[in-house]
């Protein structure tokens, strides 16, 4: 089978470079436009644990301050215990803990070592266990308007299913 050429053969057939930089150029300032920069959704103040294991508290650490809410059949909070002291209310609680580890928290403070175990009972009231934490962690001073951070240390007991 032959093929026929139309045409002279000596033609030189050539590239147009123009069209196609103009296009590369269009498609980059596309994608410029349109990138978008995702801002950092959070900043975590996130603190892992050591590789090696602890050989135990130091001997100065204060013990977990153990602080128990109990309920009512209707989920009502119907005390505070902190320790084996009942105390009247979260204000009580919050003046108690500062009593505990003094009013100023941040590094080398008491505050920064001190960690809360609550206990909840099983039909409490999620608010109250809201509440509680809130009392324990920090408060907004009126005078100042600046936060006091308490205890950022926060463990819950296993649950326990009520009694009867």
């Amino acid at each position: 089978m032959q093929f026929r050429h139309i045409g002279s053969t000596d033609e030189k057939i050539e590239l147009q470079m123009t069209p196609m930089i103009d296009i590369v150029f269009q498609l980059l300032v596309f994608f410029i436009m349109t990138f978008k920069i995702v801002t950092l959704e959070g900043d975590f103040n996130i603190k892992m644990p050591l590789a090696a294991p602890s050989q135990g508290p130091p001997p100065d650490a204060l013990p977990p301050i153990r602080v128990q809410l109990l309920a009512n059949q209707d989920g009502t909070l119907s005390g505070i215990r902190l320790g084996e002291r009942p105390l009247p209310g979260f204000q009580a609680l919050r003046r108690e803990i500062i009593a505990i580890v003094g009013p100023e928290g941040g590094p080398g403070s008491l505050a920064e070592d001190a960690e809360v175990e609550f206990d909840f009972d099983y039909d409490l009231d999620y608010r109250y266990v809201v509440d509680a934490i809130t009392a324990v962690s920090g408060y907004v001073d009126p005078d100042s308007g600046r936060i006091v951070r308490l205890i950022e240390r926060i463990k819950f007991a296993p649950p326990r299913e009520p009694a009867g």
